[in-house]
């Protein structure tokens, strides 16, 4: 049975990880155990992001059992948070049935079981309880029988979910299931749709029932993590010294390489534990009440350009301004620099699809300072421009972020470009010199002069409706084409207002936004 061959695992790892991107913010509303701290979604997204980007880096002829077993250390590298940490060893009990054969029934069961030993004190109503139950659920089904083992534990995640709750008594006086048993309901969900072949669907995140009340500041202390290189007595040793000193413990991990997270009043005495134990690396330390009370200083928004009319374009609206080259991506200092300069509260505009990645990354190391940052999924410049355009440092910073987002989702986008290479299109075949017309990332226009196939881009895009068309010249640009199209515009669509800008980008000639 091939359904979890290796692109089967990356597509479930990638899947997992989408998923727990969008949903993150929801989960994050969620979060009051142990801490109240606000992150359980982000690490999770962190923590499934590091593992599928693992098996991704992989060559396509690697087997099964190199893709589990790299899925599983992606995973525990890349561990964020007490939740975090703990579905990475769940990851790691299912990479070490699952390597040697579609036994999801066993996998599951070994995951249940080396996440539980991962926490020094468990406590039902977590992560925990819904890893068990949903491992418990399968154990009668017919083991041959892979999607529906897939089916009912996933079925049973969500079931599970809905009882913490009653198990945990914080999280009934605080209206919220469990966050890090919501991330666990998404990675069996997602599993079983790659299982099952199913479209995944929206997945619904349980609303809190009441205001989540803020984590107070005294006795809060502070998070610890970090990678440590050390022997198995060795690590026995920390877990002891580490349990006496604080809690929130779990460590995880195997074969000289561990992952420890640990909740202390004092963070020293934790470092130097596993100085003594072995080689502590990648030492994260963050004071948890200052990751939810550090008020707000000022609301800034951040936009990667790829031109410098482009960038002038931004700063004149207000924006920090991280400039790229065509084709590049902005280093992870320079967009983490610009939302530190910014402000407390901060809205990044990647305005790229390959930009959005880093700019994540850039945020949350941003958060662990106490930035509230939200990276908006603008995929081209002319949304980036449609969103900063309804900015409103004066509104509540989540209403303003979700009025940009929802001015830049309402923008289509337009490019016009010369191809350099051959290549097969969704408009048919493109040479080198042929000049494409691309509409919301897809080739279709193929033409070969310029200002014919950026009138037809233009009327395309016109045509399924808008009131406002923005076009954005490149140093490519021909002269007098915005004017050009201007005329045709004023002729042929005489209700339609326009906006010309000379953005300097190399790359594309012509950029165009309807709204």
């Amino acid at each position: 049975m091939e359904i979890l061959d290796p692109p089967a695992v990356r597509r479930w790892a990638r899947l997992a990880a989408d998923v727990l991107g969008r949903a993150r913010t929801e989960i994050d509303a969620l979060n009051v155990f142990p801490v109240a701290d606000g992150d359980t979604g982000t690490n999770l997204h962190l923590t499934m992001l590091s593992a599928a980007e693992a098996v991704e880096s992989l060559p396509d002829e690697v087997d099964a059992a190199v893709v589990w077993q790299t899925l599983a250390y992606g995973a525990l590298v890349g561990a964020r948070g007490n939740s975090g940490v703990i579905v990475s060893q769940a990851l790691r009990g299912l990479a070490e049935v699952l390597k040697d054969g579609p036994d999801l029934r066993a996998g599951l069961l070994r995951a249940a079981v080396l996440a539980r030993e991962a926490v020094a004190r468990p406590v039902e109503g977590t992560v925990l309880s819904v890893l068990e139950s949903a491992a418990r659920a399968v154990q009668d089904v017919d083991g041959g029988d892979l999607r529906e083992v897939a089916r009912q534990a996933a079925g049973e995640a969500r079931v599970a979910l809905g009882r913490t709750p009653g198990q945990l008594e914080v999280l009934a006086r605080s209206g919220v299931v469990d966050a890090g048993g919501v991330g666990a309901a998404i990675v069996l969900e997602t599993l079983a749709s790659v299982i099952t072949g199913s479209a995944p669907g929206h997945y619904e995140v349980p609303a809190p029932s009441s205001r989540v009340a803020p984590m107070a500041e005294v006795g809060a202390g502070y998070e610890v993590m970090y990678l440590l290189d050390a022997d198995d007595a060795a690590v026995a040793a920390l877990r002891e010294e580490l349990d006496a000193m604080g809690d929130s413990l779990v460590v995880v991990g195997g074969e000289g390489l561990w992952n420890v997270h640990v909740h202390v009043p004092e963070a020293g005495p934790a470092v130097e534990a596993g100085v003594r134990a072995g080689r502590p690396h990648r030492i994260r330390i963050t004071y948890l009440a200052e990751r939810t009370h550090r008020g707000s200083a000022g609301r800034g928004v951040v936009a990667v350009a790829a031109g410098d009319g482009i960038a002038a374009l931004f700063e004149e609206c207000g924006a920090v301004v991280v400039r790229r080259a065509p084709g590049t991506r902005p280093t992870l200092p320079a967009v983490l620099a610009a939302i530190r300069q910014a402000g407390d509260e901060v809205a990044v505009l990647p305005n790229d699809e390959g930009v959005r990645s880093v700019a994540a990354a850039a945020a949350e190391i941003a958060r662990e300072d106490g930035v509230t940052v939200s990276v908006l999924p603008t995929e081209a410049t002319v949304q980036g421009l449609a969103a900063l355009a309804v900015h409103d440092p004066l509104r509540r910073f989540d209403d303003d972020v979700v009025a940009m987002a929802d001015a830049a989702g309402h923008t289509r986008y337009g490019h016009v470009t010369v191809a350099d290479r051959e290549a097969v299109t969704s408009a048919g075949l493109c040479r080198p010199g042929d000049v494409l017309g691309l509409i919301d990332g897809d080739v279709a226009v193929i033409g070969d002069s310029l200002d014919r196939v950026a009138t037809l881009v233009v009327d395309r895009m016109v045509a399924g409706g808008g009131e406002l068309v923005t076009l954005v010249t490149g140093s490519q640009a021909p002269p007098g084409l915005a004017e050009r199209l201007e005329e045709h515009l004023v002729r042929t669509r005489p209700g339609v207002d326009l906006a010309a800008y000379d953005g300097e980008q190399g790359g594309y000639p012509l950029l165009i936004g309807v709204e």
